[in-house]
């Protein structure tokens, strides 16, 4: 078996070659990435859900737009919570409800009282669902050039507009990928 080196903590940046409607100019998150498969987020996704309609508790300390994401495919009736501690819990000592996935981000045990976390979150996602892959199939979709994989930035889980955060993300890139950002909507308009 091939050794498989953690993309935890990176961005998958759908390509415009990227065929499935789920993933169309997509920013997934990965929160996990082992020899087992892999799981992630959609940071783009966000739906009319008020996050105070299905998780009230933590709507105060859900970022702008403080919508419900959808986080991807997977599980549409289950809940993640993805926030950015500012320091990354500093001292190694990481708040009680949250856990790290890479540097400052971590996600969140919405079963835990919000008020456990509230005077520690820089911001809060909530997302229904997730993106997931089995073993070697995120892999066979890289290898077949269906994402781009660059590093994410703590900012990213909370852009206010996330709309626009697949063009963002590219062209803050220092290679070709930046000018893939302009890529049409629709390329037979050009």
């Amino acid at each position: 078996m091939t050794e498989v080196s953690s993309l935890t903590g990176r961005l998958l940046v759908a390509t415009p070659a990227l065929a499935d409607p789920n993933f169309d100019r997509a920013v997934v998150l990965l929160l996990d990435h082992d020899e087992e498969g892999s799981l992630g987020v959609v940071l783009n996704r966000p739906t009319p859900v008020d996050v105070g309609d299905i998780l009230a508790g933590w709507a105060d300390l859900a970022g702008e737009p403080g919508v419900v994401f959808q986080g991807g495919p997977v599980s549409l009736d289950s809940a993640l919570g993805v926030a950015v501690i500012p320091g990354g819990g500093a001292g190694g000592r990481a708040p009680l409800g949250w856990r790290r996935v890479h540097g400052a981000i971590g996600l969140v045990d919405l079963e835990a009282p919000p008020e456990l976390l509230a005077s520690a979150l820089g911001s809060l996602r909530i997302f229904a669902g997730y993106a997931g892959w089995g073993p070697g199939q995120l892999e066979g979709e890289l290898g077949e050039g269906a994402w781009y994989v660059v590093e994410s930035e703590p900012g990213d889980v909370s852009s206010p507009f996330p709309e626009r955060l697949w063009r963002e993300v590219l062209r803050r890139q220092r290679s070709e990928l930046a000018m893939v950002a302009t890529y049409p909507d629709d390329p037979s308009l050009n």
